[in-house]
């Protein structure tokens, strides 16, 4: 396992954004726009998996969950109020201290790191879910990363993992769209080489040691302006779920 997976140029993309990342309407609009989908998809898939109830009041009381490449915390904010115990991990210093007092002003307990997932994986953390997400088209080493984050799971943990399909509709709608013509990302937080496929994603899981069990996709309609979840149409963004046997 390589020891850093880290690309330095990745990392100063998100550094210079740090400060917007609660501002519905900046640099991170995308992520607030998908935010309701990632969450209905994660919260599903843990209640699945570890027999929780989410009608019940704190459902994921008693699991330790880590989001890697955590920004400014919109996933960890409410796992946290779910129950979960937290552990929020970014390789951006300036993420964390914003992170923080989002917290603190949220009346939120979570545990939020400078560092990465081989770092955690070399200190013998282990979790009993990890959020992946958005992370993997970004890292140096796709594998390597993956088989820390592999690493980090306890047996019968839950890996969730979302990228970007590498296609031209992806080329066309995630970097053109986004970044070029609506301006919701700055220009070059993507790099379409970088995209994976489905396929690729579920054969690197696998290598790492972890069993895929489902992947669905993530549809923006721009009549509604809303994203919804798909079975059928991973084209462009899609999420993940893998079991560490």
């Amino acid at each position: 396992m390589p020891t850093n997976t880290i690309d330095d140029a990745e990392i100063a993309k998100f550094e210079a954004m740090a400060a917007e990342w609660w501002d519905e309407t900046g640099k991170f609009k995308p992520l607030h726009m998908m935010n309701p989908v990632r969450l209905d998809y994660i919260t599903r898939h843990v209640a699945a998996h570890f027999g929780r109830d989410l009608s019940a009041d704190r459902p994921f009381e008693g699991l330790r969950l880590l989001d890697i490449g955590c920004g400014g915390g919109l996933l960890c904010e409410p796992m946290a109020r779910l129950g979960a115990t937290v552990v929020g991990v970014d390789a951006a210093p300036r993420n964390i201290p914003v992170a923080r007092i989002h917290a603190e002003q949220s009346g939120l307990a979570i545990d939020y790191r400078v560092g990465t997932a081989e770092a955690l994986a070399a200190a013998g953390e282990q979790f009993d879910v990890v959020l992946n997400m958005e992370v993997v088209e970004h890292v140096a080493d796709p594998q390597g990363y993956l088989d820390a984050c592999a690493a980090l799971l306890k047996p019968d943990g839950l890996h969730l993992c979302s990228t970007i399909n590498r296609n031209p509709k992806s080329f066309a709608l995630a970097i053109v769209g986004a970044e070029w013509v609506m301006r919701w990302l700055p220009k070059g937080t993507h790099e379409w080489a970088k995209f994976i496929t489905p396929d690729e994603l579920f054969a690197l899981l696998e290598k790492a040691g972890l069993t895929p069990v489902d992947r669905t996709g993530y549809v923006f309609n721009p009549l509604t302006f809303r994203w919804s979840m798909s079975e059928k149409d991973l084209s462009v963004n899609y999420v993940t779920a893998a079991v560490k046997p």
